[in-house]
């Protein structure tokens, strides 16, 4: 099995780290408001986008 992470890939990990760490110091600081977004923006959407690209792109070759 080829393992697929392009550029795209972590880059997009990245972005999905740092946005986990600000909303968990955002929580921390006492806003209730804007951490929770930014956590679901996290784990819904960009960590499962940084795997599935890759995948989507393994597909077309």
């Amino acid at each position: 099995m080829k393992f697929v992470f392009k550029k795209i890939n972590a880059i997009l990990l990245v972005i999905a780290i740092l946005t986990t760490i600000v909303g968990y110091i955002i929580m921390g600081s006492g806003d209730k408001t804007i951490s929770p977004v930014l956590l679901i923006i996290a784990y819904v959407i960009l960590f499962p986008a940084s795997i599935l690209i890759g995948l989507k792109n393994k597909s077309k070759e």
